[in-house]
């Protein structure tokens, strides 16, 4: 029986882990951030104000449609980086459902983003060039160096496309209406059967995303994002502009990286490579893991190598949100490797590890 609870205690810490990080591991390490800064009103409060911007139409010269899936996926991620926008949205996964109010421009030639849950206690998130500030219920703000709030659409949708081709090939779908506006289908397909399928539909004026399906080698869906409404702003949102001019906590400089094992791999999926590392000792425990962060822009995946314990590891979990989970004994280390892709991939990653 204690076998067991410390089993699925082991499971609990290392999910709880995978969710949270990095930003477990960074609120950590503000405790003592000083006065906390104003933060801008929510954005339902700006509502009235990105309703009068939307009252007069933007106008737009006539844009020849591209003619091929890859052109589709170009222009998203141009419009997405470029773009002043606000979007609601829902991000469903099993039987979560988080509404999510995000808006995006550039003030003073530098990208500011918004990001706000809808459900439950208030948590946002700023960037401001590329210092992003988290604020959450009665916790202090924290600021990290990064490129993208996480949260909102995928990496790989307003990165290289050239990038995302390495793994996927790009098919154009039907087209449907969405949030009251014409989309464009393009499918992502795998060019192994490593990972999953994805598929978005493209606003056919302003280029960004409606929708997002992740989907099951059984094209059961895993989860989706659903723009509930789109709104193109001729300038950046009041909001936003506050955002620029409010004086954020400083960087969280990231801690010293402990003294690990040096761990590298061999033969990853096309597409896939190393985006952090880590070493670090688990919650409630002496235990110390090596933690390797790995993605391809559209699939994050997280290993945790560490000595083989006492406790042995569920050898392998599937969630119904799609989140697999995959023990494997390599040497004398057991790694656990975690994402939203097939089983059988987290296990071929598992055991391409080495040490240097």
């Amino acid at each position: 029986m204690n076998s067991m609870s410390n089993r699925s205690l082991c499971c609990a810490v290392i999910l709880c882990l995978w969710a949270s990080w990095p930003q477990l591991a960074l609120s950590a390490q503000t405790e003592n951030t000083g006065a906390q800064p104003t933060v801008p009103q929510s954005a339902n409060t700006q509502a009235a104000k990105a309703q009068s911007l939307d009252a007069e139409p933007i106008a737009k010269p006539a844009t020849e449609l591209p003619q091929d899936a890859k052109s589709w996926l170009v222009n998203m991620s141009e419009a997405l980086r470029t773009a002043q926008y606000k979007v609601s949205a829902i991000h469903l996964q099993a039987d979560h459902i988080r509404p999510f109010v995000y808006l995006h421009g550039i003030v003073n030639g530098e990208p500011v983003e918004f990001l706000e849950y809808l459900n439950g206690p208030p948590k946002n998130a700023v960037r401001v060039g590329r210092t992003v500030t988290y604020i959450e219920h009665e916790q202090p703000a924290y600021s990290v160096e990064a490129g993208r709030i996480e949260g909102s659409w995928p990496a790989a949708f307003s990165g290289d496309i050239e990038q995302l081709a390495k793994g996927y090939e790009f098919v154009l779908g039907g087209r449907s209406r969405i949030a009251g506006r014409p989309g464009q289908m393009v499918r992502i397909i795998p060019k192994d059967d490593l990972r999953y399928n994805h598929q978005v539909w493209i606003d056919m004026e302003s280029f960004l995303p409606l929708r997002y399906d992740l989907l099951s080698d059984d094209r059961e869906l895993i989860e989706q994002m659903l723009a509930i409404e789109l709104l193109e702003l001729p300038a950046p949102a009041p909001l936003l502009e506050e955002a620029y001019r409010t004086e954020w906590p400083p960087v969280t400089s990231p801690p010293e990286r402990a003294e690990g094992q040096n761990w590298l791999f061999n033969g990853l999926p096309q597409g896939f490579k190393v985006v952090a590392k880590d070493h670090h000792r688990l919650l409630g425990s002496q235990q110390t893991v090596e933690y390797i962060a790995l993605s391809d822009g559209l699939v994050d995946i997280s290993v945790y190598v560490s000595r083989v314990g006492e406790t042995p590891m569920p050898e392998e979990l599937v969630t119904r949100n799609g989140l697999s989970l995959v023990t494997e004994i390599v040497g004398n280390a057991e790694v656990v490797v975690i994402g939203k892709a097939p089983a059988a991939t987290l296990s071929h990653i598992a055991h391409s590890l080495h040490l240097e």
